[in-house]
């Protein structure tokens, strides 16, 4: 059936609602506009579904929700867990509270009960409340840190991790199998209220929470000795993440935590950010203001589903407030952690370390220097929540920590994705330790540089919207995959390895071998002088993105060479 087809069954089709086909008559005779919101079904992925908010089987709608919603419990039904439940958390976008209620809703009319939290929730929490709860899998409706036009639906399974290998693909087969929007089921609230399947998550999941997180810290003590002089600025972008922020810094002892009231409600809007990312130097406008107005020691942001923190420090020798890369704020809590846990004696001799491809090689470093065991997996945080079940399942190692470039990491196991929150916690705690050595978390990420080598990480996106779009990105990916460079710029390629083909080759010697990695759509170029460079389409946006990574002697240095990389990568795919 074509778009032109589909979109008339949408308007005749008494299944949507009134308002759904008065929307979509108005848009008669457009016919790009009618061709970019019925092109295809809105793709469920591995990670669920993300996309514009809008009537459409392209857009986040309650329908796209339902009809996902539908296909996810066609499969709890096939496992035979019905008897399980659902847990359900959403972020402060726009259609939240509505998505999750619809999901909840279509799963209790197909006999599944769904545990909903009362009103937002951290996409972390979801994943403690979920194994909490002895759930078979968790919905957590957010966009994360995209437009305020967008919304999404992450799905995750038992162990708390979003759906990987084999699930993953046996939900997505599900989901693509409904495709009579008639044939999906749905109740009203009251009658699944009682019957038993609707059901609210009670305050004390938050308590629980609490009680994991503060479980993490090491050094709590000298958190009071300090508490008096530390100063920490905190926004939450409008999210999720402003009343578990506040607690946790509360209970551990900070008494100086400045919220910027102007980003301190939910917003869906996001009235006062372009882009409500902690990678976006703009959105730490007004934190900066009020960081400088109260002389504060570390500045820190979370995303609106809080999984995601972003973080400035003061230079001590310059006064300035200095950004963190998501790398580096990696590395900061890494080796903070690794280094009090070997002084106290707590650090595991099958310790292991988890990364993913696109990070920092000074990770490599890091665990060399504790001697625990550095694992790499796919980007996609789901990854290293993977790895945790599998060190539980096979006896095998002891999580240490776990980190992504893309600002996320995860201290503890209470859950299985990455956690702002323990972020926050992790962080602010070692910004009182080193304060009292006399010494800023900048200056620390100075040290940490100066002990393991500068290296230096950065991306550049494009973006290709629409059909014609995804075309230009796979033609773009398909002509690195059959014709690979051999050099960027002043870099040789040691080795090419292509994670869809699962195939490593390294240029020099010809010789051949696996990744050891599940099929993705990613290319990486191992470089000469400890360079790297990695081309991975986006799996939620419009966009192919190309990570470098580079080491040099110094902060100029490294940053030179990563600007030189970049260039070079461009002019290699003709941008």
């Amino acid at each position: 059936m074509g778009y032109m087809e589909t979109y008339q069954q949408w308007c005749k089709n008494e299944y949507f609602d009134e308002a759904t086909r008065a929307e979509l008559a108005s848009i008669a005779g457009n016919e790009a506009e009618i061709e970019d919101r019925f092109y295809k079904d809105l793709e469920f992925g591995t990670g669920g579904l993300r996309g514009v908010i809008g009537n459409g089987t392209n857009r986040m709608n309650i329908y796209t929700v339902r009809k996902a919603t539908q296909g996810l419990a066609n499969f709890i039904l096939k496992e035979g867990a019905a008897d399980r439940g659902v847990a359900i958390a959403y972020d402060s976008r726009r259609m939240s509270p509505e998505f999750a209620d619809e999901a909840a809703l279509c799963l209790n009319a197909n006999g599944i009960k769904a545990f909903i939290f009362p009103s937002l929730r951290p996409t972390p929490e979801l994943s403690f409340a979920l194994r909490e709860l002895h759930c078979i899998a968790g919905i957590v409706i957010t966009a994360s840190h995209n437009p305020p036009e967008y919304n999404g639906y992450k799905v995750y399974w038992e162990d708390g991790a979003q759906i990987t290998a084999p699930k993953d693909t046996q939900i997505i087969t599900e989901v693509k199998a409904v495709t009579d929007y008639n044939t999906v089921k749905t109740m009203d609230i009251d009658e699944a209220r009682a019957c038993g399947l609707y059901n609210v998550i009670g305050y004390d999941m938050d308590d629980k929470y609490i009680a994991a997180l503060k479980k993490m810290s090491i050094n709590g003590d000298i958190i009071k000795q300090v508490a008096d002089d530390i100063k920490i600025v905190y926004t939450p972008f409008h999210g999720t993440g402003n009343v578990p922020v506040r607690r946790i810094l509360k209970e551990l002892g900070f008494k100086h935590v400045y919220v910027v009231p102007e980003q301190e409600k939910p917003d869906p809007d996001f009235t006062t950010l372009d882009y409500p990312n902690p990678e976006d130097p703009k959105a730490f406008t007004l934190a900066l203001q009020l960081a400088k107005e109260k002389d504060a020691d570390i500045i820190l942001a979370t995303d609106p589903d809080a999984d995601r923190l972003g973080v400035y420090s003061k230079d001590s020798k310059t006064g300035e407030y200095m950004s963190f890369t998501g790398n580096m704020s990696g590395m900061l809590i890494a080796e903070y952690l690794l280094s009090q846990r070997k002084e106290k004696g707590t650090l595991h001799k099958n310790g292991a370390f988890v990364k993913t491809i696109v990070s920092t090689n000074m990770a490599d470093a890091i665990a060399a220097e504790y001697n625990v065991h550095l694992i790499e997996v796919l980007t996609g945080f789901k990854f290293i929540g993977e790895q945790i079940k599998l060190f539980e399942q096979q006896n095998t190692y002891e999580y240490e920590f776990g980190f992504e470039e893309s600002y996320g990491c995860l201290v503890g196991t209470h859950a299985r994705d990455k956690d702002a929150i323990v972020a926050v916690m992790a962080l602010c705690e070692a910004a009182a330790f080193y304060k009292s050595k006399g010494i800023t978390l900048w200056d620390q990420m100075i040290n940490i540089f100066d002990k393991y080598g500068y290296y230096k990480e950065g991306q550049k996106a494009i973006t290709m919207k629409g059909a014609e779009g995804a075309a230009k990105i796979a033609e773009m990916m398909d002509t690195l995959r059959k014709n690979p460079p051999k050099k960027f710029g002043a870099w040789d390629v040691v080795e090419f390895r292509d994670y869809k083909t699962d195939a490593c080759t390294n240029l020099q010697t010809g010789e051949k071998s696996k990744t050891g990695l599940p099929s993705s759509n990613v290319l990486y170029f191992d470089l000469t002088d400890n360079a790297w460079c990695c081309a991975r389409p986006s799996g939620t946006e419009p966009k192919i993105k190309f990570y470098m990574g580079v080491k040099g002697s110094g902060l100029e240095d490294a940053d030179s060479k990563l600007a030189e990389l970049t260039d070079a990568v461009m002019e290699v795919i003709g941008q």
